[in-house]
């Protein structure tokens, strides 16, 4: 199958990232949000992104200009009917994402290849509701998505060889590294990261070192470019929550639960640095350590 437009459910900090590398790619892009309000946000973080990858030489600008051209937008569910593929990247809702998947499996033509960005949700759940679950996957993309390199292309039980192929070439016209994963809670990265980022949290709640001391040692100690602390606050603490939560619900194991410190500071509204405060306090700079 060729692959020249592509749809994106969602225009936030995933879906808006998923548009950008497809229009630099050279496919014609249909983004789709809830309200013009939405949409502007996500093109303007778009147009910031390629202006940075302009100013360090990494972009010529004509290609810049090619992409956003390539790129645009629309409220209307119905206007992503003629993509040859759509990609989900809206909230880790598994209603909300098989309404969505509902209504596209009726409007697209049978033809059409669906994948969701999801994190951490089955992908046959999703698949089950449509009638085309052998050309339903997963494309889990990693944030940011313009610089990151990886994609876990996850299969599931229904999925066809030619749309699992049709993806991992998509996924390296983008310029990106595919890796594939089978339809398991938490595919390969997070059924790995998220226990380590959970024990960081625990080795907190039990006074085992200091939250710049914990990061520090696994950055100087293991190599790693952040440490756990930082990282959670970077993915986000209430999104590592949801994570740790459906991966407990698949696995009953304790490792994958999250512990009680994280559930207060998501109450709290501590999402980490998109709220302003995590493990450490972004409203000053450079960050300080927030007192827990």
């Amino acid at each position: 199958m060729t692959i020249r437009t592509v749809g994106v459910l969602g225009c936030g900090l995933m879906g808006s990232g998923i548009a950008q590398v497809s229009a630099v790619a050279g496919y014609d892009v249909i983004v789709r949000d809830l309200d013009q309000g939405l949409l502007a946000r996500g093109r303007a973080a778009i147009e910031g992104s390629l202006a940075k990858f302009v100013e360090k030489g990494k972009l010529e600008a004509a290609a810049r200009d090619a992409a956003l051209r390539r790129l645009r937008s629309t409220t209307a569910l119905e206007e992503l009917q003629g993509c040859d593929l759509i990609i989900e990247a809206v909230t880790e809702d598994l209603e909300l994402k098989t309404k969505l998947w509902t209504s596209l499996d009726q409007l697209c033509p049978e033809e059409a290849l669906f994948a969701s960005n999801t994190s951490s949700l089955s992908i046959i759940s999703m698949a089950r509701v449509t009638k085309r679950p052998d050309r339903f996957l997963g494309l889990h993309f990693f944030n940011p998505v313009p610089l990151m390199p990886l994609v876990e292309v996850v299969r599931t039980v229904a999925t066809a060889p030619e749309p699992l192929a049709a993806a991992m070439d998509f996924v390296g016209r983008l310029g990106k590294q595919p890796i594939a994963a089978k339809d398991s809670a938490g595919f390969i990265v997070n059924l790995l990261l998220i226990p380590y980022l959970l024990d960081a949290v625990r080795a907190v709640e039990r006074g085992v070192a200091s939250v710049p001391d914990i990061d520090a040692g696994m950055k100087l100690g293991c190599g790693h470019p952040m440490g756990p602390l930082t990282l959670l606050d970077f993915v986000g603490l209430d999104t590592s929550l949801k994570v740790g939560e459906i991966l407990y619900e698949e696995f009953r194991e304790p490792r994958y639960a999250p512990p009680p410190l994280l559930k207060r500071m998501v109450l709290a509204g501590w999402f980490g640095k998109k709220s302003g405060k995590g493990f450490y306090d972004y409203s000053v700079d450079p960050p300080g350590v927030t007192p827990l």
